[in-house]
């Protein structure tokens, strides 16, 4: 690869992730700063993912919660449009397209059922170990669009990581000339890091699932299958948060 062509797609690549996950990182990483910082246990505080943007004003809220879902999703726009312009077919280029919606859902169902028992487990004991926040997953109120949008947010969040710092990175990165190894580790602790905003644990476990997922891309050459565990495994935990909050022992709610 000539100097300047190099340069150009590092360029490009540290823009994509300035507009997206890496602008996520630093404000997990100075959130954590100040949870850390803060006087009392991080289990003690928390960590609320889905929350109103105008209370008492159900309306109003709605029309948030779309702006800033469809807003999420302009990096993966862009990324797509960066995919067409090299020729390389958009975002089939990293194998999210429908051609092969059975093996993308049914894999994907295996793993969430796998990732998400382990990842709650993991998380009860990271949080009883005073290692993590207490994640909120939603805190919305009670009307008719609550179920919808948090299902959408599931959406918008499985497609905007596995698209980007899966699909795009490792695409760019092998370009770049970076050993395998080296990808998994760039992308996993990228994943890792913009999850800090919950804790070490919300770290470690993140930066695991990001290996799990760096080596099923690199089998199947398809994120489709990890976008729809990524979303099953988002949906679980928001929309079971919000039938089961407060009518549990197990589930932390503060």
């Amino acid at each position: 690869m000539q100097d300047q062509s190099r340069r150009l797609l590092i360029s490009e690549t540290l823009l994509v992730l300035a507009l997206s996950l890496g602008a996520s990182a630093v404000s997990a990483l100075i959130s954590f700063t100040g949870s850390v910082t803060r006087p009392g246990r991080l289990k003690e505080q928390s960590a609320n993912l889905n929350s109103s943007a105008a209370p008492g004003r159900p309306w109003l809220d709605l029309a948030w919660q779309l702006f800033g879902i469809t807003t999420a999703l302009v990096p993966v726009a862009l990324v797509a449009y960066l995919l067409v312009r090299e020729y390389a077919g958009g975002l089939s280029a990293v194998g999210f397209d429908r051609r092969r919606p059975g093996f993308d859902l049914g894999w994907g169902a295996v793993v969430a059922a796998v990732i998400g028992g382990t990842g709650l487990a993991f998380y009860l004991g990271a949080r009883a170990a005073g290692f993590n926040l207490t994640v909120v997953p939603e805190s919305l109120p009670d009307v008719w669009w609550k179920i919808p949008v948090l299902i959408l947010s599931a959406v918008q969040n499985s497609v905007v990581e596995e698209v980007i710092v899966v699909g795009y990175l490792l695409r760019r990165l092998d370009q770049l000339g970076w050993t395998p190894t080296a990808s998994l580790a760039a992308s996993s602790l990228l994943r890792g890091t913009y999850h800090l905003y919950q804790g070490i644990g919300g770290f470690i476990g993140n930066a695991v699932m990001g290996v799990v997922f760096v080596l099923l891309y690199r089998r199947w050459g398809r994120v489709g299958p990890l976008v729809a565990a990524h979303a099953f495994i988002d949906i679980v935990a928001f929309v079971g948060y919000a039938l089961l909050a407060g009518k549990v022992g197990w589930l932390p709610t503060d």
